[in-house]
């Protein structure tokens, strides 16, 4: 049974929206590019910039 505040919400236009805790029980992901999609899918991946030891930069692992 869902319960409402904690598995979904009713936005303003009266739709049910699904919150993460409703999408964790579930599983899996529904590739529906879901608001509050624990697994990210349909994000753009964000470019995470690091020094590495040698004094240049990476970027998700390689060296640019």
């Amino acid at each position: 049974m869902l319960q409402e505040n904690i598995d979904y919400y009713i936005n303003e236009d009266g739709n049910f929206v699904f919150t993460r805790e409703y999408h964790l029980k579930r599983g899996n992901c529904c590739k529906n590019k879901c608001l509050h999609c624990p697994w990210d899918f349909g994000k753009e991946k964000q470019i995470k910039e690091v020094e590495n030891g040698s004094g240049g930069i990476e970027e998700n692992g390689e060296n640019v």
